[in-house]
């Protein structure tokens, strides 16, 4: 700190400040590109909720962030619920719309300028993430380089193919929570998905973890936070934040 002594321009007080107030680090945001749900003829996306309440958690706890998907521009949006007031205030905010219609392609995305991804959930993440090998480089990246990954409801489809430098899962012995087989079921879309999240993620060596239908579940797992349905979206943004201050991005 300085000590305002003379010959110190008083205008220089002010770089402490500026660098108290920078940003602690970068968090990018994951959206699919996807918006054909199957063969059903009905349209779906990223779901709205699961992007807007662990953003909002992320931007009020300093954190700087990035949209990208798997094509870059404007992702398909599902979940669009004005009645929640999270919602509504991004959808009505002219420089979050813009960073929704911009998106960045994954291809561009260097995983060293972030300390955590989040995959964000909507049924769309089952056809575009899982083999995406520009998903898993940027997940196992961001991991490896002590980083925070995580991933709320269908956002977990993201890691089912993701295996670390030593060969392993990135799931294998990790506590998971997802969209269950019993949601999938009971929104009649069991036969549509091209596999059930639950079950892949077992497959996976993953130690799902869940709470009834649509009830809130987060799991922490070492760097790993996951959720199983949209009532668990700021939940995971509050424990990525949490890890974060703890220090695990820069490899504590």
């Amino acid at each position: 700190m300085l000590s305002g002594g003379a010959g110190v321009p008083a205008v220089r007080a002010s770089e402490p400040e500026r660098q108290e107030d920078a940003m602690p680090g970068k968090v990018l945001f994951i959206l699919t590109s996807h918006g054909e749900l199957g063969n059903t003829g009905r349209k779906t996306g990223f779901y709205l909720s699961e992007l807007t309440h662990p953003l909002a958690v992320v931007r009020e706890a300093g954190y700087d962030f990035d949209l990208a998907s798997p094509k870059g521009g404007e992702p398909p949006m599902d979940g669009v619920k004005r009645e929640d007031p999270v919602n509504a205030a991004f959808l009505d905010d002219p420089a979050m719309m813009a960073r929704v219609r911009e998106t960045i392609p994954l291809d561009k995305v260097d995983p060293k300028d972030y300390v955590a991804v989040h995959f964000v959930g909507g049924h769309g993440t089952m056809w575009d993430f899982p083999g995406n090998p520009e998903v898993a480089r940027i997940a196992a990246g961001i991991y490896e380089a002590g980083g925070v990954v995580a991933a709320v409801c269908h956002g977990p489809s993201a890691l089912v193919d993701v295996k670390l430098s030593d060969g392993s899962y990135l799931v294998a012995g990790k506590e998971v929570a997802a969209f269950t087989n019993e949601e999938e079921e009971a929104v009649g879309l069991t036969q549509v998905v091209p596999f059930l999240l639950e079950s892949k993620l077992a497959e996976r060596g993953a130690i799902i973890t869940k709470a009834p239908k649509f009830q809130a579940k987060v799991a922490v797992s070492g760097r790993l936070v996951t959720g199983q349905n949209p009532a668990s979206a700021k939940g995971v943004g509050e424990a990525m934040v949490k890890l974060l201050g703890a220090g695990v991005a820069a490899g504590s």
